[in-house]
């Protein structure tokens, strides 16, 4: 096998935010066209090893697309995006270009989705049709890719198959388990892989939360009775593998919404990430215990709630106001439940803070509580968003004022507990920068891995009883979105050349 083993200098890297909205999301255009089909050149996976070969996921956070090989076939978990901002002006999103494995798609048995985060899925309406297997998702994620492939145009074009959490998918030469774990989603899991040459363990997005306020608590009777049965390997969430302690329940804070409401007497409003529907049920009842209603503001949000509504996990919470209601309300028992928590220039807070929304507005003596900890890179434009509420005279409330935020994430005690529950033999981190990768790494010798591979993008991995390496690279080219088409990414669309740095 021929391999390009010469490590590169590659665009976009750090740690953008994966969770955040898509804006734009225009009809496909064929800008960048289909590989064409030839022969498949690289790694060929034998009956005795599993490749495992992220194309995005490593070395930064988002753009999640793992390939795992083996026996001849490929299996593909995820397929997401990493969002810009104002690192790159009229660029939405980045995704890994799937070339590679377009060109294996006779011998691909199917893509399983983990979790419905956009750094998860956000790729797939836009992939589709160079990725021409079915997807098998959750019904919480099936819901939100079927709702963005309508939007898209592609519904038809896609087989989506729906299993439930606990399923075990035949997809010869894999057998894959979903294993419920706890993240800041309805329905996250992770998947054990087994195969032939041994059983690899994929965690997903992942924290233990023993009381997440909606859906399972995390399978740690699975995860023990997976390591008894003997682990090959680990491919491990490394976001907050440098972050000393545990993560804390989104119980803490629904905890601390409710005090942060208490004494207010304007209007409150509230900006948090879409996807987390626990976050949307606890600010609901944070807002009922205080005799307040609330009013969903952003597009994302409403997308959310409709599919948490379709698959019951608000069944008992009435319906939120609409915007009219909202406002002639009194402000006295109004909750503005907001998009915008990273600043994002159309969202709804943004909008809001520059007194640009059409229906919904704040004024001097209300609050806006940003229930959300500030990705890096969005810092300015989180700080301007404040700096116009507080101009406002809006009293701003951030999780370093009150405890109104929680990881979705672990932290090295969470880590710490998951090695002893699963002890595989080899560790490799992933879903981080490469200090967040070797942070994980050290801590997983720590725990008595046998060895712990720190990769990047494009690195091919054998994962085998012997000679388990990295064995080689393939180019880990990206695909830009620009709010109409995909285009061949560039490294001139950065703003500076320093955020190329690994």
């Amino acid at each position: 096998m021929t391999f390009d083993s010469k490590r590169r200098r590659r665009a976009p890297n750090g740690p953008l935010h994966p969770h955040a909205a898509v804006h734009g999301g225009g009809t496909l255009l064929p800008t960048v066209p289909p590989a064409p089909r030839r022969r498949a050149r690289g790694p060929v996976p034998g009956a005795d090893e599993v490749i495992f070969l992220p194309l995005g996921g490593c070395s930064r956070i988002g753009m999640n697309m793992a390939l795992y090989g083996h026996a001849g076939k490929w299996l593909i978990v995820d397929a997401g995006v990493a969002f810009m901002g104002d690192e790159a002006p009229g660029i939405d999103a980045v995704m890994a270009d799937p070339s590679f494995i377009e060109e294996r798609m006779a011998d691909v048995v199917g893509l399983v989705v983990t979790h419905a985060h956009e750094d998860h899925i956000g790729a797939i309406h836009h992939l589709w049709p160079r990725l021409s297997c079915p997807i098998h998702a959750s019904p919480f994620a099936s819901h939100v890719i079927r709702e963005r492939l309508k939007e898209t145009g592609r519904l038809r074009d896609v087989t989506l198959r729906t299993f439930q959490i606990g399923d075990t998918l035949d997809l010869n030469p894999f057998r894959v388990q979903s294993i419920a774990v706890t993240h800041s989603i309805p329905e996250p899991m992770a998947l054990a892989i087994r195969t032939a040459a041994g059983t690899v363990l994929h965690t997903g997005d992942w924290k233990f939360d023993p009381d997440p306020l909606l859906g399972r608590t995390t399978d740690v009777a699975a995860l023990r009775r997976l390591g008894d049965e003997g682990v090959l390997a680990m491919t491990c969430d490394s976001t907050n593998a440098d972050v000393e302690g545990s993560t804390g329940s989104e119980a803490d804070a629904r905890a601390g919404l409710m005090a942060a409401f208490a004494g207010r007497t304007g209007a409150i409003a509230v900006t948090g990430f879409a996807s987390n529907v626990a976050r949307m049920k606890a600010v609901a009842q944070a807002a009922a215990a205080h005799d307040r209603k609330v009013v969903l503001a952003g597009r994302s949000m409403l997308r959310m709630e409709k599919a948490a509504r379709a698959c019951g996990y608000l069944d008992d919470l009435p319906p939120f106001m609409g915007v009219q209601e909202a406002s002639w309300t009194d402000r006295r028992n109004l909750v503005l439940l907001c998009t915008g928590s990273q600043g994002e220039e159309r969202a709804a807070l943004s909008r809001i803070a520059r007194n640009d929304h059409r229906d919904l507005w704040l004024e001097r003596g209300d609050t806006a509580i940003f229930s959300a900890r500030a990705i890096p890179g969005n810092e300015e434009g989180i700080g301007a968003v404040q700096d116009h509420l507080r101009a406002m005279g809006v009293e701003v409330v951030t999780p370093a004022d009150m405890p109104v935020h929680v990881s979705g994430h672990p932290k090295r005690d969470d880590l710490r507990r998951m090695y002893d529950l699963v002890r595989p033999r080899f560790a490799v981190p992933v879903h981080g920068t490469i200090a967040h990768l070797e942070a994980h790494a050290r801590l997983a010798r720590s725990c008595g891995v046998e060895r712990a591979l720190v990769i990047e993008d494009g690195d091919v991995v054998r994962l085998a009883a012997e000679g388990t390496a990295v064995t080689g690279q393939v180019e880990p080219k990206r695909l830009a979105h620009d709010g109409r088409a995909l285009l061949a990414w560039d490294d001139s669309m950065l703003e500076t050349a320093d955020l190329l740095a690994a």
